[in-house]
């Protein structure tokens, strides 16, 4: 089991698990059209938020989540980051794999939290969880979700056409990560 106070913690940010406490600063990020733009689209209720966030107060055993993320001045909830579990086309966990989320309230953007929190997640998958591989993918347009995983060492796989929306998929292997990594 994943201890319940700090799982991660970086020079700004610490990364625990939710709490109750964190409902309505979450529920804020869901009701924000600019926060909601490129995942989802549009805000979402109170009641759906509440809905969405229950499930993040279940305890991990694994440590593949999306982590409360806390800005250390205050102890002020401003999103969620992590890596979780990636799925194949079935549903099924894809064994040495994971994907990288990150989701901030528009306050804390344009502060290099972001990059700061991938960085973080990305050494602790590998180095920690020992993964092969870290995904991610973004909404084209979404220019600034684009920089932060650049930065942190992700590349282009693909582009994918959808009916509404169109998706980058970006990647980065243990390989990538040892060449770019301090000491690696």
């Amino acid at each position: 089991m994943i201890n319940n106070d700090i799982f991660i913690e970086t020079e700004r940010l610490i990364f625990r698990q939710h709490q109750i406490d964190d409902l309505d600063a979450y529920c804020a990020m869901e009701a924000d059209p600019e926060v909601r733009r490129y995942v989802g689209g549009r805000p979402r209720s109170r009641e759906e938020a509440e809905k969405r966030f229950l499930p993040s107060l279940k305890p991990v055993t694994d440590g593949l989540s999306m982590w409360a993320t806390v800005l250390k001045p205050g102890h002020k909830y401003i999103g969620r980051c992590g890596i979780y579990p990636h799925f194949d086309t079935k549903s099924k966990p894809i064994p040495g794999e994971a994907a990288f989320g990150v989701y901030l309230a528009k306050a804390y953007w344009g502060m290099g939290l972001a990059t700061e929190a991938g960085r973080a997640f990305i050494k602790y998958g590998f180095e920690q969880l020992k993964l092969g591989r870290i995904v991610t993918m973004i909404q084209v347009g979404n220019d600034a979700s684009v920089r932060v995983v650049e930065k942190i060492g992700f590349e282009l796989v693909m582009t994918e056409k959808g009916e509404w929306r169109d998706f980058y998929h970006f990647a980065i292997d243990r390989h990538r990560f040892d060449s770019i990594s301090p000491g690696g």
